[in-house]
């Protein structure tokens, strides 16, 4: 009798008869890939080295380079940071904060000195692990079991989430003694986390993983001190009110101060765009600022973000004219393709830079200007009769997502212009170890209000969003430290509202396409989260751009 089992490996395109309980490390090792992959994908679901197989399965493996490998590949290197600290430094309580400066920006609290011998001893301990070859033994057990190897660690943000979580059964990894969860698969030992580096900077220090366009190279270090201050702003902010991780949020819903959190939270936002509009009309009564260019990455809340700095800059009695670069799309056919022939809607060369140069410089020169209305249905411009007329005391201001870069208005003397960022710098972690990337929430965001108002289901928004991403380190990311102001349009409630809306939409996913993978992932995350209610949120709150029931008009 026959007792093999039947396996699909979608990387070989072949059926393959395997004895149950065999592993995915097993099974890759007798494929001979032409790669050595760090996790699969089984029947759609991420599942780590070690899961055996006892059903019919279709399996992918995945490399480092793709986006799900090079999460695996990154948590990894932050549960040996963990382990390494543990053994260099074991006073230090690591907080891993957010990506910055091509890297991962670390603290060490408040007790420890982060200083560069520190940094080597521990970059010291991590290469040791790398040469002894230690596997990440994931376990799953009865969360009770979870909560007491937490306890004996002294990791009390991961203790009281999963007190709060209640689920019956936690997952969690354990390294040469030491105990970790993330919301992530991790690599099947720390061989295969050879190339990073670690840098002092600030009062912590970075984290680098390899180079995505050169994997056999450790990241290089990418000066951002307008971004690490946009970050640590907020980050005080948290501080303040005394909500910095999912677990005290949750617990500040519970006992009903999810009003005060919305109310605080929205007043952050109006305080930093009261202070961006008083140093634009600063420069402007000095002869400068006439353009104001907003620019940052999809759904950073930029169109919501121009509207409410217009109203500043009224009540500084400025009087704003707005124009939006999506206007000036060239007709579709002209538009550029990217290198799997599709057009490319985030190249700069997808604007007609001539005829917006052109508009511009006439709109400055005092000159009224027929503006251009793009019709996303027939890919075409058209001429609506909308025209516009800078008169003594107005404003331009211009949203899209090439705003910082220099050629867009290299025609334009850069006393003119004043260029404002903004982005969704997530700030508020899962615990200590696991921050929230902020592409994670622009994506739900994106999901939201592309199904609401776009009529796109989470499927494509998800499939789509690689390409988007794409763009953005292309043609947005380059160009962020180039402004004089950073906006950061996150909000500390915000997944405590999103998660609700998101959750049913991920969950239409169907199973047998391969972004179910990614809404399993975005669904374990949002899961973390109390709900608070759609009406706490102000009408006039960003959010409003995402969820609807906004008071402006898009």
């Amino acid at each position: 009798m026959d007792n093999t089992l039947n396996v699909f490996c979608l990387n070989t395109g072949s059926n393959i008869a395997v004895e149950p309980g065999l592993s995915l490390l097993e099974l890759a090792k007798r494929l001979n890939l032409d790669f050595e992959p760090i996790s699969a994908l089984v029947n759609n679901r991420h599942e780590h080295m070690s899961f055996r197989i006892y059903r019919p399965r279709t399996v992918r493996f995945i490399a480092k380079t793709e986006a799900a490998g090079q999460r695996a590949y990154v948590r990894s290197l932050c549960m040996m940071l963990y382990c390494a600290i543990s053994r260099v430094c074991p006073q230090a309580v690591l907080t891993i904060e957010h990506s910055l400066s091509g890297g991962y920006f670390c603290r060490l609290g408040k007790v420890v000195d982060c200083t560069p011998e520190l940094v080597q001893a521990i970059a010291a301990e991590m290469r040791f692990l790398v040469e002894r070859d230690l596997p990440f033994v994931l376990h799953e057990v009865p969360t009770a079991e979870a909560i007491e190897v937490f306890k004996r660690q002294g990791l009390t943000d991961k203790v009281e989430l999963l007190e709060s979580a209640r689920e019956m059964y936690t997952k969690y990894y354990s390294l040469d003694g030491i105990a970790d969860n993330f919301y992530s698969v991790l690599a099947p030992s720390t061989a295969m986390v050879n190339v990073w580096q670690l840098l002092p900077y600030k009062d912590g220090l970075l984290m680098m993983a390899f180079d995505a366009k050169n994997p056999a190279q450790p990241a290089a270090f990418v000066p951002q001190e307008k971004m690490y201050k946009a970050f640590t702003d907020y980050i005080a902010f948290n501080k303040i009110i005394g909500v910095d991780s999912v677990n005290v949020l949750n617990r500040a819903i519970e006992q009903g101060h999810a009003a005060d959190l919305v109310n605080v939270s929205e007043a952050l936002h109006e305080k930093a765009l009261t202070r961006i509009a008083d140093e634009i009309t600063r420069r402007y009564e000095q002869g400068g600022a006439r353009v104001v260019l907003i620019s940052g990455p999809s759904s950073s809340g930029k169109t919501t973000t121009t509207k409410r700095l217009a109203i500043q800059l009224m009540t500084n009695l400025l009087r704003p004219q707005m124009i939006s670069l999506d206007d000036y799309f060239v007709d579709r056919v002209h538009t550029p393709r990217d290198e799997k022939g599709d057009y490319d809607y985030e190249s700069l060369y997808a604007l007609d830079l001539e005829q917006f140069n052109r508009d511009l410089a006439d709109i400055l020169a005092g000159k009224e200007v027929a503006l251009p209305t793009y019709n996303f249905q027939t890919g075409q411009r058209e001429y609506r009769g909308n025209t516009i007329l800078l008169t003594p005391g107005s404003i331009l201001l211009i949203e899209g997502i090439h705003g910082l870069n220099p050629e867009l208005t290299a025609q334009i003397p850069d006393e003119l212009k004043f260029r404002l960022y903004v982005s969704a710098l997530t700030t508020i972690n899962i615990d200590g170890h696991n921050w929230i990337p902020t592409t994670d929430n622009r994506l739900l965001r994106r999901i939201i209000r592309d199904n609401s108002f776009r009529g796109t289901d989470a499927l494509n928004t998800i499939r789509r969003w690689p390409d988007v991403r794409r763009g953005e380190e292309k043609w947005i990311f380059p160009y962020q430290e180039n402004a004089d102001a950073m906006f950061n349009s996150s909000l500390l409630y915000e997944l405590a509202v999103l998660g609700q809306f998101a959750e049913p939409l991920l969950k239409q996913v169907p199973r047998d396409t391969i972004e179910y993978c990614e809404a399993q992932r975005l669904l374990r995350f949002i899961n973390y989260f109390k709900p608070i209610a759609l009406d706490s949120v102000p009408s006039t709150s960003l959010m409003r751009e995402f969820l609807g029931g906004s008071s402006f008009t898009y």
